[in-house]
């Protein structure tokens, strides 16, 4: 039975086997699943599908949610691509993130990996990386480390915004993604893990403060941020980068950060925007 409870397991299990770490975790799935590889891959094949149809929807969304408070952007910001300073890759998976969030908004379709408040951010940067030349078998593939990551930093974390603010949805989310990148990239075992660790570091401490307490105003264009994020801590780790900090001991330190965080912080939109001015008339103008 393949057993795996921190990211440190993973590595071992995968440079002992020579392997990469989406193969462990696709094999522990199927072991605790009792279902083929066959079967497995195919439903993570369902999952990419899915991803794509909310990317393709979102970045020609004008919909509006019901609120009113989001919608469009992402096809203004996919529009701008070729013109920004970041250059079309980034700009393209930023407009990919933010169209997954306001599909979600708008009551559509999509995947929540790991939640759906953070759901564009694996999508968009697996996009991203298929619209660069990666098949789409290497990124169905690819999809298992993301989910062996956002499974360790369940175990021992939150992807909650409820228990551990926005880090751990958002952050565990660019973690996931960076470290399908870095695998996609020709990276090994121990580079997945130093991506995964310097994309959770970088947003250690956000809090999640959704203003209305919808899952949209700020969350919608933080997917978008949160996708460059992971992006450049894969390239990071792919140069050859580390982090000081090993992956595990940045999850424990986001589980005690979370624990920090006073209750208004997370998700009761009893604090940080949800109580400026705006957002106090926003929130009476919706619900009276």
């Amino acid at each position: 039975m393949i057993r795996f409870e921190t990211i440190a397991d993973l590595v071992q299990l995968a440079t002992e086997e020579a392997s990469p770490i989406s193969e462990i975790v696709l094999r522990s799935e199927a072991e605790s699943s009792r279902q083929s590889r066959f079967a497995v891959m195919a439903t993570m094949g369902e999952n990419w599908r899915v991803m794509k149809e909310s990317i393709e929807r979102g970045v020609e969304n004008r919909e509006r949610s019901l609120s009113g408070l989001t919608g469009g952007d992402a096809e203004k910001l996919f529009a701008r691509r070729n013109k920004g300073y970041l250059g079309a890759a980034a700009l393209a998976a930023a407009a990919y993130a933010v169209g997954v969030s306001e599909v979600n908004a708008a009551m559509g379709r999509i995947v929540a990996c790991p939640t759906a408040g953070s759901c564009g951010i694996v999508p968009a940067a697996l996009y991203t990386a298929m619209k660069q030349g990666k098949s789409e078998e290497a990124i169905i593939q690819s999809l298992f480390t993301a989910a062996g990551i956002g499974m360790v930093i369940e175990a021992n974390a939150s992807i909650a915004g409820a228990t551990g603010g926005c880090q751990a949805e958002c952050g565990s989310a660019a973690g996931m993604a960076a470290a399908a990148l870095t695998e996609l990239g020709g990276g090994d075992p121990e580079m997945v893990s130093h991506a995964a660790a310097l994309a959770i570091k970088n947003l250690l401490g956000l809090v999640c403060d959704p203003v209305a307490g919808l899952v949209e105003v700020p969350c919608v264009k933080r997917n978008g941020f949160a996708a460059v994020y992971a992006m450049l801590a894969a390239d990071m780790a792919l140069a050859g980068v580390r982090s000081v900090i090993p992956a595990d001991e940045v999850i424990e330190a986001m589980e005690r950060i979370g624990r920090a965080l006073p209750r208004t912080l997370k998700e009761t939109a009893e604090g940080g925007l949800a109580m400026t001015t705006t957002a106090q008339k926003i929130t009476q103008k919706l619900y009276g």
